[in-house]
């Protein structure tokens, strides 16, 4: 599958998704990053590292949509895991709805944007790479 046989729109839905994660993501993590004082706690660090890098590759995204699914599937994931693993446990007694509120939306958008049909052919469907040496050219 290819990006002829993706609706246009979906592509369009899909730049937008990443455009939105590159301006609002990069605008929260971006100068947090620059701008902070002292020590980073290690796991605090290793999450606005990872927002971070999620934003520029979002960048990459707004040209190459389908190039580029392989981060909205991992956005789609880390949120999915989050809601199901943090917030559902502790739901009775977690601090903040909103932060849940924010990432039910994202799992939602991701539901939407990300082309289903293609990742099942270009993913699930298709061949894996090799894993042997060739010996041919």
């Amino acid at each position: 599958m290819n990006a002829q046989e993706v609706h246009p729109i979906r592509l369009y839905v899909m730049r937008l998704l990443y455009l939105l994660n590159f301006l609002f993501l990069g605008i929260d993590v971006w100068p947090s990053l620059v701008h902070h004082d002292g020590p980073w706690d290690p796991v605090k660090g290793v999450a606005f590292s990872f927002w971070a890098a999620l934003s520029t590759l979002c960048a990459l995204g707004i040209r190459y949509p389908l190039k580029m699914v392989p981060v909205l599937l991992m956005q789609f994931l880390y949120k999915l895991i989050w809601l199901a693993a943090v917030a559902w446990p502790q739901w009775a007694t977690i601090r903040s709805h909103e932060l849940t509120g924010v990432m039910w939306q994202g799992v939602i958008a991701d539901v939407i944007a990300i082309p289903w049909v293609y990742v099942w052919k270009a993913y699930v469907m298709q061949p894996g790479d090799r894993w042997r040496w060739s010996t041919r050219p």
